[in-house]
């Protein structure tokens, strides 16, 4: 079995709990790439915070900061005594920060959960700790998982292509930034890379927050993956002259009929891999998946401040800086994510395995 944990593996997640000093430590993404910032979230507040603003973001990682809000929620309870009512409010507000990502209401139930079905508050910080850290080392194990099974996929395709380069085309970040470890879209893309085959991504910058042109370039620099950053519109040309072999991206919540909620401008790019005959990748654990919600008319779209389209964030000698770029009088519409319809979903990769939409419930029978 593939081994992902090569000698090149990262030393730092971009979360994790500082027990000496009872407080979650986290990346703030916001400065990446030209800052690496740890910061401190001690309070439930400081979690909503780091959620809502994107100090963090990312289904999976979006998840286990929830649920570790959850452990400094009961935590809480040492200085401040309060009853179950005030966890399952505290938990509400946490879920509540944003609409689209699944990960967070499920993160957040299980482990409320656990902390509902335990007795004293110190049994309660125990069950919501164990159980933050449980979440977190199967997001990792998903993840790698993730990336054993997706290089199937860039393996045939580089045979098929006689060893040359594969040509991935991925969009926003779904890399170890927003997963703990590995990612989902970037798993597959760096077990490649791990033995040796000739793989170059290209890079969607991923407006308004440029996920893919701050924190993909970033990762795939890091792990030495050839890469070109690209901007978002470029997907459609370069796949109508031959330039792309497959696209693999992440997502925020999957419905359980295969319907694809991730970083606006995903459903153009899948549009542009079916009529180019492209196979399209939607990479994702099992934690992703809605089993609540079939259609695409439930599903919630975030709808975020409008500043984030009018302005761009960038390096200025040593000073990080927001500048506008749109008319000071224009209004902006800052829609977080699209929807991509099940039909141009060539698969999906999970820790299970690789598998359509038809046999997602196939896949996972417990959750239907």
């Amino acid at each position: 079995m593939l081994d992902l944990r090569s000698s090149k593996k990262r030393s730092l997640r971009p979360i994790w709990l500082d027990d000496k000093q009872d407080t979650v430590k986290i990346i703030d993404q916001r400065l990446l790439p030209h800052k690496l910032v740890i910061v401190d979230l001690k309070t439930v507040d400081d979690v909503i915070t780091a959620i809502k603003d994107m100090y963090v973001r990312g289904a999976p990682l979006i998840g286990v900061t929830a649920a570790y809000g959850v452990y400094l929620c009961v935590l809480s309870l040492l200085k401040n005594p309060a009853g179950d009512d005030f966890i399952i409010s505290e938990c509400d507000r946490i879920k509540s920060t944003r609409p689209t990502a699944i990960n967070l209401a499920w993160a957040t139930d299980r482990v409320l959960k656990k902390v509902l079905s335990s007795t004293g508050i110190q049994g309660k910080i125990l069950a919501a700790r164990d159980e933050a850290g449980t979440i977190t080392e199967e997001e990792v194990k998903n993840c790698r998982d993730i990336g054993i099974h997706g290089l199937e996929i860039i393996e045939k395709i580089s045979r098929n292509k006689k060893n040359n380069t594969v040509n991935i085309l991925t969009h926003c970040n779904a890399g170890w930034l927003a997963c703990i470890e590995y990612g989902t879209a970037t798993a597959p893309i760096y077990a490649a890379h791990e033995i040796g085959l000739d793989v170059h991504v290209w890079v969607d910058e991923t407006r308004p927050l440029n996920q893919g042109a701050r924190l993909t370039a970033w990762e795939l620099g890091k792990r030495g993956v050839k890469h070109t950053i690209i901007t978002d519109n470029a997907g459609g040309h370069l796949m109508q002259n031959g330039m792309v072999d497959i696209v693999i991206v992440g997502t925020d919540r999957t419905t359980y009929k295969g319907d694809v909620a991730n970083k606006i401008g995903t459903y153009l790019k899948a549009l542009a891999a079916k009529d180019n005959n492209i196979p399209f990748y939607v990479a994702l654990p099992s934690s992703t998946f809605d089993w609540d919600t079939g259609t695409i008319k439930d599903m919630p779209i975030e709808l975020r401040n409008p500043d984030e389209v009018r302005f761009v964030q960038g390096l200025d000698s040593d000073l990080i800086k927001s500048v506008l770029i749109a008319p000071k009088e224009s209004p902006a519409a800052n829609f977080a994510f699209d929807v991509t319809p099940s039909r141009l979903v060539t698969g999906f990769i999970t820790e299970r395995g690789i598998c359509n939409a038809a046999d997602i419930s196939k896949l996972f029978p417990e959750k239907i």
